[in-house]
């Protein structure tokens, strides 16, 4: 056997030791690849979607909160509502002295539709013109007034019921309080 042939022989015994991947086994392999990737994308998105409603409820819920912050700080100065007496209802005018803070003497917190079972409350000082303090209410009529009676002061009880999806009842947060009006007069 000469130089050259004993070459070629041994490369080719060295070729047939080399072990490769035939198609079959690279398709399985990518087919394997990707269902453990598919279901990786799936969990991290679904992740990603419940961090966005977190966010989003937990903002409607910061703003229902200020939005009654900023309602008790007028209501306390107040003396007097217009509502009618212990009924619900979408909406209040509250006079307020000019001893109060700020310019407004006097001040509206309105309910208004914005789509299916949601609501927005707004706020319109005398220029009349509504700002948005909170929104993804679920009910329109929050507001129950209670004049005054023998004793006590004037008390406007609010009830914001705040969902960003309300076919979902699990998800329904509530903001409850009660206003007590420090110059109305007692009876």
């Amino acid at each position: 056997m000469t130089a050259r042939g004993f070459v070629r022989v041994t490369l080719r015994r060295r070729l047939r030791c080399e072990g490769g991947h035939t198609l079959i086994e690279m398709m399985t392999v990518l087919v394997i690849l990707s269902v453990v990737l598919g279901g990786l994308v799936v969990m991290f998105q679904s992740g990603l979607r419940a961090e966005v409603r977190a966010t989003k409820e937990l903002q409607a819920q910061q703003n229902a909160r200020a939005a009654l912050d900023r309602m008790r700080r007028e209501l306390h100065c107040a003396n007097q509502i217009s509502a009618a007496d212990a009924t619900a209802v979408a909406s209040v005018t509250v006079s307020l002295p000019p001893s109060c803070p700020g310019s407004d003497t006097t001040v509206t917190y309105a309910t208004s539709a914005v789509g299916a079972n949601r609501y927005e409350l707004t706020r319109a000082g005398d220029s009349g013109t509504p700002v948005r303090v909170a929104d993804y209410l679920t009910a329109s009529t929050v507001f129950t007034y209670h004049v005054p009676a023998a004793g006590t002061l004037g008390r406007l009880s609010v009830d914001f019921p705040v969902n960003l999806d309300p076919a979902d009842p699990s998800t329904l947060w509530r903001l409850e309080d009660d206003v007590v009006l420090r110059n109305t007069t007692r009876l």
